[in-house]
């Protein structure tokens, strides 16, 4: 039996190092692990600001920093920026074909590239198998997984999540060489396109972070909505 928002228990971590910004403590609110979760449920707390790691719902709590703020796209009313657009036009040779999953060797190879070239000073480093499947792995039969190939060869990994209201952008690695076509963004770009195909209202893009560069790409994408004080509020 699924739990009801009004059922859950949550707990908080002790202080702990921030993984976004240095010298900063932070503590995280997350979902009691045991509770029963379906996609409304999940749907319900992503609207609330929670993300998740594997099965895990959390949110952050710190005392004395707001500074990770939920951001969303709201799909219909996006405007590309003109180097939005040049980024879709140039991976127009960009093939996408739908995966049932991502827990073979070569999925992981890219991820393990990926990381070890751009993420050396993040928690997922070094990159883990394990840590690798649980993180990314289908929980709660939302998870759609998406391989990009050019000429072939796979380029990029999309993972995403199907919400009631949209579409949560879990995570995109992808080949390090390729930096130049800035698969990372076309990612979004696609899954925004997506998102409008099937109706959904909105891309959730995580929490972003003004003063951490690796975050604060979010706010490329406008109309941005950010979760402040309990609402949803527009950043034009």
């Amino acid at each position: 039996m699924t739990s009801s928002l009004r059922d859950l228990k949550v707990y908080t971590t002790y202080p702990h190092s921030c993984s976004y910004l240095e010298g900063q403590e932070a503590t995280t609110l997350f979902v009691d692990p045991r509770t029963p979760v379906d996609g409304r449920l999940y749907s319900q707390l992503s609207a609330l600001g929670f993300r998740r790691s594997g099965s895990h719902l959390y949110r952050p709590h710190c005392s004395k920093c707001n500074a990770c703020i939920p951001a969303r796209v709201p799909v219909r009313r996006f405007q590309p920026r003109r180097s939005q657009r040049r980024t879709w036009n140039r991976n127009q040779d960009v093939q996408v074909e739908q995966l049932e999953s991502i827990a073979t060797d070569e999925y992981f190879e890219l991820y393990r590239r990926y990381i070890e070239d751009r993420h050396r000073d993040g928690d997922m480093y070094p990159p883990l198998r394990d840590q690798y499947e649980s993180f990314l792995s289908d929980v709660w039969g939302v998870t759609e997984y998406y391989r990009l190939e050019l000429l072939g060869q796979l380029a990029a990994v999309a993972v995403v999540d199907r919400l009631e209201d949209g579409l949560s952008a879990v995570y995109t690695f992808f080949e390090p060489q390729l930096h130049r076509r800035s698969l990372g963004t076309y990612s979004v770009l696609w899954q925004l396109r997506r998102a409008a195909r099937n109706g959904l209202d909105y891309l959730y893009l995580g929490y972003w972070i003004k003063q951490c560069q690796k975050m604060s790409y979010k706010i490329q994408y406008r109309p941005l909505e950010l979760y402040i004080n309990g609402r949803w509020v527009d950043l034009l």
